[in-house]
């Protein structure tokens, strides 16, 4: 009979046994046959585990929330010296890096809109539906992802880590497939070549290095039914009046991997690049063959782990990121509105030239007063300064944004919606402001910030 250890619990692979740390204070033992598979509530357990040096895990969930927070889970928990590959495709999302600004980064209307529109399709949906705004805890830009396409991450160890080590691992395995007109650019992005036109960028990458821990992962548009109209949710109508600090977003026209590849061999699937990628990534860090044909043959409708002595590979998803209390806290984290905005950078949304942004402003609608003016500085997205006035009487128009900055002083940018807008600027602006053009005004600045 096997002893009781402290600190641990012994997993069962062949003939010998396995240490891993994280086990609750009841310590138990499970006993696996080296092909059996294992329950869905030991992945943290397995994926902590100091011998566990290879890990390659899909995910069957959509949920950009549960994803990102499995990757960031496995970032912080699994063995410093290990090498780990993350393979996910999300529901239609924009997910930003952590230092960027929504309001400039994204359409928060479109947003809005889209999800009012879906959830009126689909009143049964508890999710709502509709395209999501995401802020991940790693930094880089602004990126779309949909069922076309591919998110992959390596989590590695930090000594070993090249911010182009793992885009060549992802373009070896295009090639495979294929796709032999992509290579990495001095962006440390993925592009394809298209005739003699500029080559399109088809991934991007974002990077989190911590202590011992180097994360990179990218996405791979293969196959978007939305490829053409990404810049829809992408695209500020603030952009215009916003100065931010933190990370801008560099523009890049994009294609489908699929666009080019209608003479291949053998047939396209995303599938299909999953399977490459594994093997490339197996291929580089040398995984025992076990792990790669556990990790190839994950099924969403049948979603199993397996371990041998130094790996764990299969399927992960809503069970993973539920079952596990720190993932589920993750998961609540990324979703709350102190995250997607409060984590905000210092900015400014003016409709005139400032000294920090003397940029020429574009018209203000014609329905507005010419001597119309709107100015706020925020900082983690709450407003610190305002000036809203359309007097043209200086000593008026103080007085107008002396009033309208008692209504806005301290409050998130992000909880005032559009009745809200309305309300303050009647009450604040003075009865000899026409109703007309209060609503005109409130419109505006609704179209801009994306007050629902």
């Amino acid at each position: 009979m096997l002893p009781f250890l402290p600190h641990g619990s012994y997993l069962r692979s062949s003939s010998r046994f396995l240490n891993w740390y994280g086990c609750p204070p009841v310590f138990t033992r499970v006993f696996l046959r080296r092909n059996s598979s294992l329950p869905s509530d030991q992945f943290a357990q397995l994926a902590s585990r100091p011998s566990a040096q290879h890990q390659i895990y899909q995910s069957f969930s959509t949920d950009p929330y549960v994803n990102l927070s499995i990757e960031h889970f496995l970032l912080e928990h699994s063995p410093p010296d290990s090498s780990i590959l993350f393979l996910y495709v999300n529901r239609p999302c924009v997910v930003i890096g952590r230092n960027q600004n929504p309001w400039l980064e994204t359409n928060l209307q479109a947003f809005h809109n889209d999800q009012v529109k879906r959830q009126a399709e689909n009143p049964s949906d508890d999710d709502g539906g509709g395209v999501e705004y995401v802020r991940r805890r790693s930094g880089g830009g602004a990126v779309y992802h949909d069922e076309g396409n591919l998110n992959y991450c390596v989590i590695s160890p930090r000594t070993t880590f090249t911010r182009n080590k793992h885009a060549e691992m992802v373009v070896r395995a295009l090639h495979r497939v294929g796709a032999t007109n992509t290579c990495v650019n001095d962006r440390h992005d993925i592009v394809m070549s298209v005739g003699e036109a500029q080559p399109r960028k088809i991934s991007g990458s974002a990077f989190k290095l911590t202590r011992h821990r180097a994360l990179h992962h990218g996405t791979c548009l293969l196959d978007s039914p939305n490829v053409d109209k990404l810049g829809f949710f992408l695209r500020s109508p603030a952009r215009d009046y916003i100065k931010a600090k933190g990370v801008e977003s560099v523009r890049s026209p994009v294609a489908n991997v699929f666009s080019t590849l209608t003479d291949a061999l053998t047939p396209f699937s995303i599938q299909g690049v999953i399977t490459s990628i594994m093997e490339e990534f197996a291929q580089l860090y040398q995984v025992d063959p076990d792990a790669l044909l556990r990790a190839q043959r994950a099924h969403a409708h049948d979603p199993e782990l397996y371990a041998g002595e130094s790996w764990v590979a299969g399927a992960v998803g809503e069970l993973q990121g539920y079952g596990e209390p720190e993932i589920k806290t993750g998961i609540a984290e990324l979703r709350s509105s102190e995250w997607k905005y409060t984590q905000t950078p210092q900015f400014t949304f003016s409709t005139y030239s400032i000294d920090d942004d003397p940029r020429e402003r574009p018209s203000l609608p014609p329905s507005l007063p010419d001597s119309t003016r709107v100015f706020l500085r925020l900082k983690h997205g709450t407003i610190i300064k305002s000036s809203i006035s359309t007097s043209s009487d200086a000593s008026v128009a103080d007085q107008q944004a002396s009033r309208v900055h008692e209504a806005l002083n301290h409050r998130a940018l992000h909880e005032i919606d559009q009745l809200q807008w309305d309300a303050i600027l009647q009450e604040r602006l003075g009865p000899e402001v026409k109703s007309s053009s209060i609503q005109e005004l409130s419109k505006f600045i609704g179209s801009k910030l994306g007050c629902s």
